[in-house]
């Protein structure tokens, strides 16, 4: 299954819209090269978990939390 940043958003329970995306993005960018993805401060507990387990297990959630990963970093 192939999923989409608005899939992501929305499965992290957080606005999908492309313009609001675009301003989470823009907000919590950019992430400390250092800083894993789901050590960020701006995750819940829930949301912190599931994008390790998205990106541990290769799950099909692994390619575009990897995307979001290469956004917040730009």
């Amino acid at each position: 299954m192939f999923y989409t940043l608005n899939d992501l958003f929305a499965k992290l329970g957080l606005p999908n819209s492309p313009a609001a995306i675009e301003a989470f993005i823009e907000k919590h960018r950019p992430l400390p090269q250092a800083e894993p993805l789901a050590s960020a401060t701006f995750w819940t507990a829930e949301q912190a978990a599931f994008l390790r387990e998205a990106r541990q297990e290769y799950s099909d959630w692994a390619e575009v939390v990897d995307e979001l990963n290469c956004l917040l970093r730009d």
